[in-house]
């Protein structure tokens, strides 16, 4: 079995674990949430490529044989100096707007995602090898990713200010939404409130796992068990409160898997 890590500015990357323990059941993870210094969307692009850099230093010190970058602005602001930086496949996440391309019936595509996702040099260069005749609605969906983390993904208050968000991208015309933030896919459920089926929704987890998947294989330890590994969840803020998160947000069945917590010692 590999030891994998994940790492995400908090929650967020549940949402990519909870895709490897459906595809990847076997292996151990260790998910780390910095959780202390969420949300990155509105952090500089400096501080984010150190703290994600410092992190992912951090899980491979304790053995990770890969990472998953589990958060889309940590991939857009610092995955090619992690790539630099660690020996281990690191693979990362950034918004689907290629497949939502390649599936828009009208050519009109919304995404929402973190201000520093949007405005990065990788998300840019990404959205220019895209054909002219389609159109993104680009929409930052500033205060999601607290309310996610507060545990409030399905409340009123969550569902107001969505709705705030996604009233541009509807007013265009999109027919596809582009999840571009991995707290996001936990929105679903408020998105369909809100639209019902007439939009499709757009989200990597799936891609992100196979790319994860093809990694592994090439190294030579890799275990074809079919038992379920272990998963340790690693908080900057609080262990309890992400262990508690876990069992609410993931829909993999966790007593299938040894599962115990822990607070981040002091990293920087």
């Amino acid at each position: 079995m590999a030891l994998i890590g994940v790492f995400d500015s908090g929650v967020g990357g549940l949402s990519i674990l909870d895709e490897a323990l459906r595809q990847l059941p076997q292996h151990d993870y260790i998910y780390l949430a910095d959780s202390a210094n969420a949300p990155y969307g509105e952090k500089s692009s400096e501080w984010i490529a150190a703290r994600s850099l410092i992190l992912c230093k951090y899980l491979a010190s304790k053995g990770c044989d890969a990472i998953v970058v589990a958060c889309n602005t940590a991939t857009a602001e610092a995955i090619a100096q992690i790539r630099t930086e660690l020996s281990i496949p690191i693979i990362g996440v950034e918004p689907g707007i290629k497949p939502a391309a390649m599936q828009s019936q009208n050519g009109i595509v919304g995404v929402l995602a973190t201000e520093a996702t949007l405005k990065s040099d990788k998300f840019n260069a990404l959205l220019a090898t895209l054909p002219d005749h389609c159109r993104f609605i680009k929409q930052a969906g500033a205060g999601l990713v607290p309310l996610i983390e507060a545990g409030k993904a399905d409340s009123e208050e969550t569902l107001d200010l969505l709705g705030k968000h996604l009233e541009p991208i509807l007013d265009a015309g999109s027919d596809t939404l582009v999840l571009g933030c991995t707290h996001y896919p936990f929105l679903r459920k408020s998105i369909r409130k809100l639209l019902g089926d007439t939009i499709t929704l757009i989200d990597t987890s799936d891609a992100v796992v196979k790319q994860l998947k093809r990694q592994l294989e090439t190294l030579e330890h890799n275990s074809h068990s079919e038992k379920h590994g272990s998963i340790t969840l690693i908080s900057s803020k609080n262990e309890a409160s992400l262990l508690v998160m876990a069992k609410d947000l993931l829909s993999s069945d966790l007593n299938l898997h040894l599962v115990h917590s822990a607070l981040l010692g002091d990293v920087l």
